[in-house]
């Protein structure tokens, strides 16, 4: 299995078209935030990961998401925030996985989201928290 796509999104819904086949409708997606308030502060980035599992393979999968500072390795510790979750996947066929991490962050710049299915390689997204905007 891998991952096809990791991304920072606003909104994410699945419809069904004719096929039958199934359309994934991706709104808002970012790779850039601007933090809600100086920092410290929390966010709370949605990030949607697919994986493809090709035909022949079990189904069975462990998704890995490990948010780490930009220069800092995914399995150093402890993490901003991670996330572990077992999915199922029919073999020949994709599924999807929706990510919440709840980041405190201390200082604005590049927030790394390190995904990996099993024990495969490891795919780098790049969220930027940016300063909030003076008015």
């Amino acid at each position: 299995m891998h991952i096809v796509a990791a991304l920072f999104v606003d909104n994410f819904a699945m419809r069904q078209v004719e096929g039958p086949s199934t359309r994934i409708d991706l709104t808002g997606v970012f790779f850039s935030q601007v933090a809600p308030q100086p920092v410290p502060c929390t966010m709370s980035p949605h990030l949607v990961v697919l994986i493809y599992c090709p035909a022949g393979e079990s189904g069975d999968g462990i998704l890995q998401v490990v948010f780490q500072p930009v220069g800092v390795a995914p399995d150093a510790t402890p993490p901003m925030a991670q996330n572990v979750s077992p999915f199922r996947v029919e073999p020949g066929k994709f599924t999807y996985r929706l990510v919440r991490a709840e980041l405190a962050v201390e200082r604005y710049g590049q927030i790394i989201a390190h995904c990996r299915v099993g024990q495969g390689p490891w795919m780098a997204v790049p969220f930027t928290v940016l300063a909030p905007v003076a008015s």
